[in-house]
């Protein structure tokens, strides 16, 4: 059966890339390309699977719209809150025929390190992360970063670890970066950067980097892809990629 797609965020950089990845992909059938301004509700009995790639400002009102509609919905626009992440959630149990995915990263390298920083958290003293973005990214840090921080800090409560070594006192605003559930984050926007993150993790005499690079907004197809063939399998809300897999 052909899944009918719509692509939010159609005239982006990301969402120019999905759609053409989704004319490509066999089962698939591009069949709106919405952008700011157009009427999502509009959608309804035309579209299976709505795939959000717009800005923070607008993509949870997109979701409630699509949930209205009828409409699974797989997002890729970062700028998720616990509070906003709350209200989608408690939506999507009125409408337990639809599935939701909110994924921080769709690169399968990204999602893969993820895991691996979560293995690896409780087994170091210390560890901290680093994302690097284009000087166009609207939010810092970036929600791979969170999301792997996040992670990390579950680990390390999980195995009953306590905070990380850090004698730091004084400092100038920001210098250690932004405190995410414990974990220090850092953010670099350059110029030449597509979407990179170092997960840096340390005992004493020893240094493990987990180093994921997406050189290309193509990266990011096959894990999209994925997502559309099961948002379905799936109804409820799931955050993160690495729900859909076997990991």
């Amino acid at each position: 059966m052909t899944i009918k797609v719509a692509v939010l965020g159609a005239a982006g950089r990301m969402g120019t890339t999905t759609a053409a990845a989704v004319r490509a992909a066999q089962g698939l059938e591009l069949v709106a390309e919405l952008d700011a301004g157009d009427d999502v509700s509009a959608l309804a009995g035309q579209v299976d699977v709505a795939i959000d790639f717009t800005v923070p400002d607008v993509t949870e009102a997109n979701v409630h719209a699509l949930l209205d509609a009828g409409i699974h919905a797989v997002v890729g626009t970062t700028g998720w809150d616990d509070a906003a992440l709350g209200r989608v959630r408690a939506h999507a149990t009125t409408r337990p025929d639809l599935g939701v995915l909110i994924a921080p990263n769709f690169a399968l390298s990204a999602v893969l390190s993820m895991k691996f920083a979560e293995m690896a958290a409780p087994l170091f003293a210390s560890v901290e992360v680093v994302e690097m973005h284009h000087p166009r990214k609207v939010d810092a840090p970036s929600g791979t970063a969170v999301h792997t921080a996040r992670g990390v800090a579950a680990a390390r409560a999980e195995a009953g670890l306590g905070a990380m070594p850090d004698a730091t006192t004084t400092s100038l605003p920001g210098a250690r970066g932004a405190d995410v559930d414990g974990v220090q984050v850092h953010s670099l926007r350059l110029e030449g950067l597509v979407a990179h993150e170092q997960i840096f993790l340390s005992n004493p005499g020893e240094l493990l980097t987990i180093r994921t690079d997406s050189f290309d907004r193509s990266s990011f197809m096959p894990g999209v892809i994925l997502a559309v063939r099961q948002v379905a399998s799936h109804p409820g809300l799931s955050v993160g990629l690495d729900t859909y897999l076997d990991l």
